[in-house]
């Protein structure tokens, strides 16, 4: 099977045409074929599939295997795969996923896709459809106790579930065990993932991801929309921010009905695996 390694902000993933193999094959093989010692490495996989109401159909799958919703940093990579493999070559795409339908305006030059940016619509904040088990019609600043300690957490559904904490300063939480304790905590029945964010400015926002079913991660593009919107609902930042992830910079603004997110996308290199092996 042959693959395209490609990275997002420093999130990298494994992207597969569809069309031409079968995604059941692939399905089994995810968790092995993203481990970086014994596979390929990534933080998930994406396989472009036909669509029956969109330009193309993505699948998201996590490097532990499971199914995610969508990706923000994965569908920049995903936009440009789709381009540059001539798949599908639009320069403003509609794409399905399992988050609702996903646009991207692409910024080609000399048949290669040169920046993306992509609008992740239709924020959820009801806790029953995030979900999260708490009353009431939001989930901003609530408490959740970890280790003993009381922390104060905001989370809503952008593609994912998404839950934001802010931070006095970079350090102020270990956020690989923090994270992984929230990200499987009974409030939330289907996981979450967690940005530790530091505000720096209004226009500016340091961010740190535990994202579910991944693990620590450079960066992530839900996330770091999630984080500008709660940021804002919450009167921190402006409209348009700099999100500075581990993996590089990313920029957002706020709309009505969601957030555009603009990046970049790069691929990493191309090879060829034997799946019977994985």
């Amino acid at each position: 099977m042959k693959f395209t390694k490609m990275q997002g902000a420093g999130n990298d993933f494994l992207l597969i045409d569809g069309f031409k193999y079968n995604l059941e094959e692939i399905i089994p093989k995810i968790k092995n074929l993203c481990d970086r010692r014994f596979g390929v490495g990534g933080d998930g996989i994406m396989v472009a599939l036909p669509s029956e109401t969109c330009d193309i159909k993505m699948f998201y799958y996590n490097s532990d295997g499971s199914q995610g919703e969508m990706c923000g940093n994965g569908l920049r990579c995903f936009v440009k795969f789709v381009y540059e493999k001539g798949i599908v070559q639009k320069e403003n795409l509609k794409i399905e996923t399992l988050a609702g339908v996903q646009y991207a305006d692409l910024t080609v030059k000399d048949g290669k896709v040169e920046a993306i940016e992509i609008e992740i619509g239709n924020p959820i904040f009801n806790p029953k459809d995030i979900p999260v088990n708490v009353a009431g019609e939001e989930v901003f600043n609530r408490e959740i106790e970890i280790f003993g300690e009381k922390i104060k957490f905001s989370t809503i559904f952008l593609g994912v579930p998404h839950t934001v904490i802010f931070m006095e300063n970079e350090n102020q939480y270990d956020i690989n065990k923090i994270g992984r304790e929230i990200e499987v905590h009974p409030l939330f029945p289907k996981k979450t993932n967690v940005n530790f964010i530091f505000v720096k400015d209004r226009k500016t926002i340091k961010i740190f991801t535990w994202e579910r079913g991944a693990g620590r991660t450079l960066a992530c593009g839900t996330g770091s929309c999630s984080a500008g919107l709660i940021s804002y609902r919450l009167g921190y930042t402006e409209k348009e921010a700099k999100i500075i992830t581990e993996g590089g910079d990313l920029y957002i603004k706020i709309l009505e009905s969601g957030v555009k997110l603009r990046g970049g996308a790069e691929i990493t290199f191309e090879g060829e695996v034997d799946l019977k092996k994985y």
